[in-house]
């Protein structure tokens, strides 16, 4: 089995046209859209309608309930969330709701966007220094919550990493298709940065009863995406953007 492994498109659909015209080149037999997908200042509505055309198993991620669960309040504070309202209409928010908040694809194999309880925590990361460091091994079998599958795709961290865990599992998140960098406030500052521009997803592929993870990182017209974001008054995203660095 060969499973592409996509992640936080953030509604750049530059990003995702690169990174699917490249999963084409691998000739995968399972395309998986772990969530955070249309939330973003660059092509919301672009960014529905290309995945559209394609076969992914898709979850939900925070920021996909953010928007259909926005109040009137959040909105008129976040002129991006308006525009994102705006953009995409009602067919699109209808498909999110729908959408799992995991999905156990086989017995081996099993997708979340944060950890099998939380859509909200960092499985691989501990944040408390402002700063992602890899959380011990307890830790991340902690947050498992006793999912045992051998191979267990996350996203949310933007990160790519490929954790061995002493329960002979094998975690990978594959990184950002769409934003390479980002501050967030929550559970306190922290910033994400993998100082390149390029987009990210990886490539998983099981031979001999092991799982191979490639990591791969394609180049595309990433001004195309710094433009939509200036036109929405983001310079933090135009610095995301440019350089995978924070502010």
């Amino acid at each position: 089995m060969r499973i592409a492994l996509l992640s936080d498109i953030h509604s750049n659909v530059f990003a995702l046209d690169a990174v699917i015209q490249d999963v084409k080149r691998h000739s995968v037999d399972l395309k998986a859209n772990l969530g955070d997908i249309l939330y973003g200042p660059i092509a919301p509505k672009a960014t529905f309608e290309l995945l559209m055309e394609h076969d992914f198993i898709t979850i939900s991620g925070n920021q996909d309930r953010q928007i259909y669960e926005s109040t009137d309040e959040e909105i008129e504070s976040n002129p991006t969330m308006q525009f994102i309202l705006d953009d995409l209409g009602s067919k699109p928010l209808e498909w999110m709701k729908a959408l799992p908040f995991d999905k156990q694809v086989n017995e081996d194999v099993y997708f979340c966007h944060g950890t099998p309880k939380n859509d909200l925590v960092y499985l691989l990361e501990d944040v408390s220094r402002g700063y992602a460091l890899l959380r011990s091994d307890n830790e991340i079998l902690d947050l498992l919550a006793g999912q045992k599958s051998k191979l267990i795709c996350c996203g949310h961290t933007h990160t790519p990493r490929a954790v061995n865990l002493s329960s002979g599992q094998l975690i990978v998140n594959p990184g950002s298709v769409g934003l390479q960098a980002y501050t967030d406030e929550a559970p306190i500052v922290h910033s994400m940065e993998n100082f390149t521009h390029h987009a990210s997803y990886s490539i998983v592929e099981k031979i001999d009863s092991k799982w191979i993870v490639q990591n791969i990182k394609v180049p595309y017209d990433y001004q195309r995406a710094v433009n939509e974001s200036k036109k929405r008054n983001r310079s933090d995203w135009v610095q995301f953007l440019s350089t995978g660095r924070r502010l």
